[in-house]
């Protein structure tokens, strides 16, 4: 187990979080099991860039993100060093500090 930690977003976890989350699992559904309502437009499959986050402290115990999630992570608003799409990240056993945007491009919605 680790600890997952969002840092507060004034829509989607105003106080911000921590959650104990098994090896294994994606940010996405850590978050989602914890009612943080990270968008994921295309159900999860690395074919939109709508739950990207930023990784904050942790990066390493992160799978590495693979060519899928490089290309979807070009169309995610404001794209940093440490973006990484939340369906793809799968925690290891070391703690990691997430920060959500304050935006995403979400086409089917718009």
């Amino acid at each position: 187990m680790s600890t997952l930690t969002v840092l507060p977003h004034p829509q989607l976890c105003p106080d911000g979080a921590r959650i104990e989350v098994a090896a294994g699992t994606s940010i996405c559904d850590a978050l989602l099991a914890h009612d943080i309502a990270i968008e994921h437009a295309c159900e999860k499959v690395a074919a939109c860039s709508t739950c990207h986050v930023y990784v904050r402290a942790g990066a390493a115990s992160l799978n590495e993100a693979d060519d899928d999630e490089e290309d979807q992570l070009d169309d995610a608003w404001g794209v940093q060093p440490a973006s990484r799409l939340a369906c793809c990240a799968r925690l290891g056993n070391a703690d990691v500090t997430i920060e959500l945007p304050l935006h995403t491009r979400n086409l089917a919605r718009e």
